[in-house]
């Protein structure tokens, strides 16, 4: 395993040496790509998280012997997971992750277009008189699954050596650019926020609400539309999605990598090129890749450095201030004493349910703000108001269903399985009722809800069976990952004109710009660089970062190399 250097300083063994190549913040999949490729290249480079765990926001855990997914449920290949994998010879068996969609008592998978009729006729049965316009949509559907297709259809030639496949390069690569500029620029015109975008089909607003509510929050449309395709590229690992995180970690501790886990860095000093840590420790280094929350970022950099800041840094700033996190989500894990073919038949392994097709229209989604703004509400009033909100939300939603067991036999006790039951939910609500005082009394509340909810829907019979029962909210995510708003896709979309204002890049094909900074010597990577972001941006982004490292070291090896020489003559 990974050397954990803080483990080491502690018993007194640490390297004396304090000076790194590179030091890379954040130990996510974005910082762990990074540092696997700094250290392939030979780099003395040091990764450094706050936690006591790498993997961020991907991850696995077992409890009373149930092995759940802390993050991610399944990774989507992209063109970019598993040529990453290939490329620095790291070897994960994988198995299919069929998504199945559900809607009340109808359910149907998705294996790419060729099951959109079959999703159009589960939305005829339940709107019958809308025939005509699921049509459209579905058409929609089809045309923007064709332009992903061809962005993701090769792998990504960023992770293979193109000087060795000269084939590959003329026969592959040069005639799927074409497709790439014609398509790319076909989907990012479809950048209207996906729920505004299909009021141009139809006006069933409850319609629209079950095509799209397992989506983020104003989601550019070509994204949100185009995982109808992509739902048929997932995998899972055998052994949980932690597996990546073991592997990555073991490639860069077989490099000569450092690991500093607990090691939250509380200061940076740009021109002395060192990060000092919470503890007191510090750490030079040639360049920095900053793999966590980009506002951290900009806190803990030292700006009474003469010179700083300048106007692109002061820019950022102000776009830091002006945005906030992304969606988050509310997680329900169970350990149950049913066998997996109870929730194979009903939901498969991994599932996307409704339980009711009325919609979250059918409420007013954000309700709560009024409640919380009312000044003449008294706090019982307002809880006892946000109480039934809550309520009816989670009757409404729709549910992200993950069984582990159902693609690995041994992430569950015999007979048993494990459940991880999710639903967007938003920071804001679940903050305001922590400040309040009774957090622990609202997830068990939504636990209670939600059990209720699959009990008289897709899960018959289970309250009763289950054994083990616990939950995470946005502020556990924030808590645990340190990310803004417990934000788990990087900034916000709030519309599309404001995509420009935000901090980070937001058109693929400037993707290449997503790692650079207005800070000397520091690049970044990972979520808050790119939205809206998932596994493969950060992985992207990592190498990306490591990519422009290793070209700036070599750069400067060479004028060293260079001025070496000169002192000779």
């Amino acid at each position: 395993m990974m050397k954990d250097l803080k483990k080491e300083e502690a018993n007194g063994m640490a390297n004396s040496e304090s000076f790194y190549d590179v030091i890379v913040v954040g130990a996510g999949i974005a910082g762990l790509t990074s540092a696997a490729y700094l250290t392939k290249a030979g780099y003395h480079t040091l990764l450094c998280e706050k936690s006591d765990h790498p993997g961020g926001l991907v991850g696995s855990f077992t409890r009373q012997g149930f092995t759940f997914d802390a993050g991610i449920r399944a990774f989507e290949n992209s063109g970019i997971v598993f040529p990453m994998l290939k490329q620095l010879g790291i070897a994960l068996e994988f198995v299919k992750n069929p998504v199945v969609i559900g809607i009340e008592d109808t359910q149907m998978t998705l294996e790419g277009v060729e099951s959109l009729p079959a999703y159009a006729a589960m939305l005829s049965t339940k709107f019958p008189d809308y025939q005509a316009e699921i049509a459209a949509i579905i058409d929609e559907i089809r045309k923007i699954t064709g332009y992903m297709e061809v962005l993701y259809g090769i792998e990504n030639p960023l992770f293979m050596d193109l000087t060795m496949d000269k084939a590959y390069l003329f026969k592959t690569l040069l005639p799927w650019l074409l497709k790439y500029q014609v398509n790319i620029r076909k989907a990012q015109k479809l950048d209207e926020p996906i729920e505004t975008y299909l009021l141009s089909f139809t006006k069933n607003q409850a319609l629209i609400d079950v095509i799209i509510q397992h989506f983020f929050e104003k989601m550019p449309t070509f994204f949100a539309l185009s995982y109808f395709g992509l739902y048929s590229d997932y995998s899972y690992p055998i052994g949980g999605t932690g597996r990546l995180v073991t592997a990555l970690s073991d490639f860069i501790a077989a490099h000569q990598g450092e690991l500093a886990l607990g090691t939250e860095i509380s200061q940076i000093d740009t021109k002395a090129q060192r990060v000092t840590t919470r503890d007191g420790r510090s750490f030079s280094y040639r360049e920095l890749i900053w793999c966590g929350d980009m506002k951290t970022l900009y806190d803990v950099v030292d700006f009474s450095i003469p010179g700083e800041p300048g106007h692109r840094v002061r820019e950022q700033q102000q776009k830091i201030r002006e945005n906030r996190g992304g969606d988050s989500i509310l997680t329900l894990y169970l350990g149950v004493n049913l066998e997996p073919a109870y929730f194979a038949r009903r939901c498969g392994p991994h599932c996307f349910y409704t339980p009711s097709k009325a919609g979250l229209s059918a409420i007013q989604a954000e309700a709560w703000q009024s409640v919380l703004a009312d000044p003449d509400r008294s706090a019982a009033q307002q809880r006892t108001a946000l109480e039934d909100w809550v309520r009816e939300y989670l009757a409404l939603t729709t549910y992200e269903i993950s069984s582990p067991v159902l693609r690995d036999p041994a992430l569950a006790p015999a007979g048993k399985t494990g459940v991880i039951v999710s639903t967007l939910m938003d920071y804001r609500l679940v903050k305001a009722i922590d400040e309040a005082g009774w957090y622990l009394d609202f997830k068990a509340l939504c636990e209670e809800q939600i059990l209720t909810v699959l009990e008289n829907s897709v899960f018959p019979g289970l309250t009763e069976q289950v054994e083990q029962r616990f939950s995470s909210t946005p502020v556990t995510i924030e808590r645990l990952t340190g990310n803004l708003d417990g934000a788990i896709t990087g900034w916000a979309f709030r519309d599309e004109a404001t995509a420009g204002k935000l901090p980070a890049v937001s058109v693929f094909r400037k993707i290449a710009k997503t790692i650079e900074t207005p800070l000397p010597h520091i690049y970044q990577a990972g979520q808050w660089t790119f939205s809206p972001s998932g596994l493969p941006v950060s992985i992207l982004t990592g190498k990306l970062a490591a990519d422009g490292v290793i070209k700036r070291l070599v750069k400067q090896g060479r004028v060293e190399h260079a001025d070496t020489d000169q002192e000779g003559r």
